[in-house]
C-alpha cells in the first residue's frame, strides 16, 4: 500500500474486478454467519481466529470493491489507502486475539462479577450459611471453579452433601462451561 502511495498505478478491467469481488463478499458473509453461530456454541478460539482471518478478507474485498468503483470515476489512489487502513485492522484484531490465546494459556481466572455471582448462586441455596475460598480458572475451554460452603456444624453427612450438590448444580445451570468442586466446613459461631 505504502508502494502504491509513492507510485500510483492505474487499475485495469474493473467491471470483471467488480463482479469477482461481489461474489466473494457473498460467499465470505455466508461463512462468517456459519462461524460466528459455532463460536456461540463452543467458544472455540481457534475457530475464532480462522473468523478474523474471513472477516479481514471481508474488509479487504469490500475495499477493494470500493476502490475499484472510485477508480472507475477518477480516483485510483484511494485502493492504497484502503490497503493501509486494512493492515491496520488486522494488526489491532491479531492482538486482541494474542491477548485472549495468552489468558487461556495462563489459566487465568473468571473476572470478579462472574466469581460473585458464583458465590452468591452457592449463597442461594436453602440452608448454605455462607461461601468463601473461591477460586477460579480458565483452562481453554473449561472452567474450573472451587468453594467451600458454610453449612449448620450439627447437619448430618447426607444432608451436607446433598448442600454441596445443589450448589454446584445452582451454578453449573447459570454457567454451563464450569466444573465445580464444593468442600463443606462447618460455619463459624
Amino acid at each position: 500500500a505504502y508502494h502504491r502511495l509513492e507510485t500510483p498505478e492505474p487499475l485495469g478491467n474493473t467491471s470483471v474486478g467488480i463482479g469477482v469481488m461481489v461474489l466473494s463478499l457473498v460467499l465470505t458473509a455466508a461463512l462468517l454467519m456459519l462461524q460466528a453461530r459455532v463460536i456461540r456454541i463452543t467458544g472455540s478460539t481457534a475457530i475464532r481466529v480462522d473468523s478474523l482471518h474471513y472477516r479481514s478478507d471481508m474488509l479487504l474485498n469490500g475495499s477493494i470493491l470500493l476502490a475499484l468503483v472510485l477508480a472507475m470515476f477518477g480516483w485510483p489512489q484511494l485502493d492504497a489507502y484502503f490497503g493501509l487502513g486494512i493492515a491496520l485492522y488486522i494488526l489491532w484484531s491479531a492482538l486482541q486475539i494474542a491477548r485472549e490465546s495468552t489468558a487461556i494459556l495462563m489459566d487465568t481466572s473468571l473476572p470478579e462479577d462472574v466469581s460473585e455471582e458464583m458465590l452468591a448462586l452457592a449463597c442461594s441455596v436453602k440452608g448454605v450459611v455462607g461461601a468463601h475460598d473461591l477460586r477460579t480458572r480458565i483452562s481453554g475451554q473449561h472452567w474450573f471453579v472451587q468453594l467451600h460452603l458454610e453449612l449448620p456444624g450439627d447437619l448430618p453427612l447426607r444432608e451436607a452433601h446433598s448442600l454441596c450438590e445443589e450448589a454446584a448444580a445452582a451454578i453449573n445451570e447459570r454457567f454451563p462451561r464450569a466444573e465445580v468442586l464444593v468442600h463443606a466446613d462447618p460455619a463459624p459461631h
